[in-house]
């Protein structure tokens, strides 16, 4: 059995305050010859791929994390939805319906939603296939899970894995008595690692003030966009070629184009989107010690800077400011020090979590995260892929998400809303769609 670290336990319990299941969406063009066989083939593949052969063993031992513990993977773990009316538009409100029903992780952590003969699929002539990979934000974060997607769906099968078996977890005294052996080395591990967090802090703070590396990003004014969700959700896609993303990466441009389409939709709301920032999600330093591997941070959008070129430049520069402080040896120091946080310690800082207390102030007034899914060499059965995208969850303070997938020469950008947040969704879609073709042109013009 594999121990949980801290930060995967950690997802893992704060899943039941705020929902946060991945939903990674792949969309294929054509049908399968026989979808049978194409679900017999995912399963197949899935059980030769370790990470997707594991469930959670939570004996709720106070003392002690949880556990990965080994499973088998079944075929009730794909669910083949019939929509009454298969366009595009349908299956993304179906795609949106999926996260009422969150996966329990200690029976299954991924399911295979799958979607046929869908019609009027951005880049499709006759009908798609989509598959929507459900999956437990505390088996992978969104580079990992990505990463299983391919071996699901990839050209290369996965090695062949051990024999299946399934895997009883701990009995409560048994959980507790490992626990208990384990806790005074853990205490001990957890000083030594917080005096080497303290040293490296009084470092980090003599950095700063040299100017070497930047401060820590300092909270934004709540703005519409971080209302409660409430009301009716939806999520929606626009697909573009990888030329329409001009700049140093897609990621940028990506930024430039919601900096200017949510700023202008903001106002049309009545609000000032002067000190509109985004929470960004970026990969830590060096050797992952979890299977969430990255940290959240927030930039500026420089909605009050009207030339296109300077935004785009400033928002550069503001993700490499965030990367160069996420480097620094501080920030890793800090992480070592959390991975020796005893689990009750740990339980006892969730329990007092309220997600219903809203924070003066937000990293971000939106959520936007960026992964590139590689080659364009995936396939359902038969079928090619034509583009990926994904859905970030919401949060008690964020009624609006926006990703950005890549996979070939194919980008897409999505949006994830609450009615609360963003009342008219396809009127922000139009707006946002406008501001990529904007940006293009300006960035062509000069």
């Amino acid at each position: 059995m594999e121990r949980m670290s801290p930060a995967d336990a950690q997802m893992y319990w704060m899943s039941e305050k705020i929902p946060n299941d991945q939903f990674l969406v792949y969309v294929f063009d054509g049908a399968p010859q026989s979808l049978d066989a194409a679900i017999d083939l995912v399963i197949g593949r899935a059980e030769l791929i370790p990470d997707l052969r594991l469930r959670i063993a939570d004996v709720d031992c106070a003392l002690d994390y949880p556990y990965w513990v080994r499973t088998d993977a079944e075929w009730d773990q794909v669910v083949v939805h019939d929509l009454a009316d298969p366009t595009w538009d349908n299956c993304l409100d179906g795609i949106a319906a999926l996260a009422d029903t969150q996966l329990d992780p200690r029976d299954k952590a991924w399911r295979l939603h799958v979607f046929t003969g869908v019609t009027n699929v951005p880049r499709c002539a006759s009908v798609a296939t989509v598959a929507v990979l459900q999956i437990c934000h505390a088996l992978a974060d969104g580079r990992r899970s990505s990463a299983l997607a391919r071996l699901l769906f990839g050209p290369t099968p996965p090695e062949a894995a051990e024999p299946g078996r399934s895997e009883q977890p701990y009995s409560v005294a048994q959980a507790t008595a490992v626990a208990a052996l384990r806790l005074p080395k853990q205490i001990g591990s957890l000083g030594w690692h917080g005096l080497n967090a303290a040293r490296t802090h009084r470092r980090l703070v003599d950095d700063m003030i040299k100017g070497l590396v930047p401060q820590q990003a300092k909270g934004r004014p709540l703005l519409l966009t971080n209302t409660r969700p409430e009301g009716a959700r939806a999520v929606r896609t626009l697909v573009r070629r990888r030329d329409d993303f001009p700049g140093p990466t897609v990621t940028v441009s990506a930024l430039t184009a919601v900096s200017l389409g949510l700023s202008d939709y903001l106002r049309e709301c009545g609000e000032d989107p002067t000190t509109l920032g985004a929470e960004v999600t970026m990969a830590k330093s060096g050797a992952a010690r979890s299977r969430n591997h990255f940290r959240n941070v927030g930039i500026s959008l420089y909605a009050d800077t009207a030339d296109l070129g300077s935004r785009s430049r400033h928002i550069a520069d503001a993700l490499g400011q965030r990367q160069l402080r996420n480097n620094h040896p501080a920030l890793r120091a800090g992480d070592e020090a959390f991975a020796a946080v005893p689990a009750p310690l740990l339980r006892w800082g969730i329990l007092q979590f309220d997600p219903n207390r809203v924070p003066d102030t937000v990293t971000g007034n939106t959520v936007v995260s960026s992964v590139n899914r590689g080659a364009a060499d995936l396939r359902f059965a038969n079928a090619p892929v034509l583009f990926t995208t994904g859905f970030p969850a919401l949060s008690p303070v964020m009624g609006l998400t926006h990703a950005v997938h890549g996979i070939g020469d194919t980008v897409a950008i999505s949006v994830h809303a609450a009615e609360s947040a963003v009342g008219d969704i396809d009127n922000y879609m139009e707006i946002l769609g406008a501001s990529i073709s904007w940006n293009q042109i300006v960035s062509s013009s000069r």
